[in-house]
């Protein structure tokens, strides 16, 4: 492990603590180095500010992880870590979502869903006729659809389970875009 790597881990590990007793909007620069007894001199040398540190910890603990399951065969895998990590995030994530910084969970959501819905996508119509638009179309409609469901989830507190929520995924999506994507092809194909 690098030096960089160990200095940016224990600022984020910094953060992560006092977010669980702290709105991130009332966290600064100083507590968290002083929570991980580095100079606000090395905090900036890695992170612009806090909010960029936040968008490396879900950068580092979810997305980097979500391209094993970036195919048609799983998907619903990729989802259930995503799902399963806020729940075990819970106070973390929520903090994010009802502060400032909801802006960058959603960007976060939008790139990791979107990472899991364009494997998808682009394995589907690999044998299908379909413009790249219409590929676009799909991956922004269905990467849309799946952060509604999780925001919806965030709003209500987490108070479902993420195996409940994961059923509801998987009930609404499970073969809806193969069937989607096959019907647009088959359309162009008969006009």
């Amino acid at each position: 492990m690098t030096i960089n790597l160990v200095v940016e881990e224990a600022l984020a590990n910094s953060l992560k603590k006092l977010m669980m007793t702290k709105s991130i909007k009332q966290i600064h620069v100083k507590e968290i180095t002083n929570e991980s007894s580095l100079s606000r001199h090395t905090f900036y040398n890695h992170f612009h500010d806090i909010y960029e540190l936040l968008k490396w910890i879900y950068e580092r603990e979810v997305i980097e992880g979500i391209d094993l399951y970036c195919s048609l065969d799983s998907w619903k895998k990729g989802i259930d870590l995503v799902l399963n990590y806020t729940y075990e995030n819970k106070r973390i994530c929520l903090n994010t979502f009802n502060s400032l910084g909801r802006d960058h969970l959603e960007s976060f959501l939008y790139q990791t869903f979107f990472r899991v819905v364009s494997s998808v996508v682009d394995e589907i119509s690999r044998d299908l006729q379909l413009s790249e638009e219409v590929k676009d179309n799909c991956k922004d409609f269905y990467t849309n659809a799946l952060m509604g469901v999780f925001i919806s989830w965030l709003k209500k507190d987490l108070s479902e389970t993420p195996e409940s929520m994961a059923r509801k995924i998987d009930q609404m999506l499970s073969g809806v875009v193969v069937y989607t994507l096959t019907k647009i092809s088959k359309e162009a194909n008969t006009l």
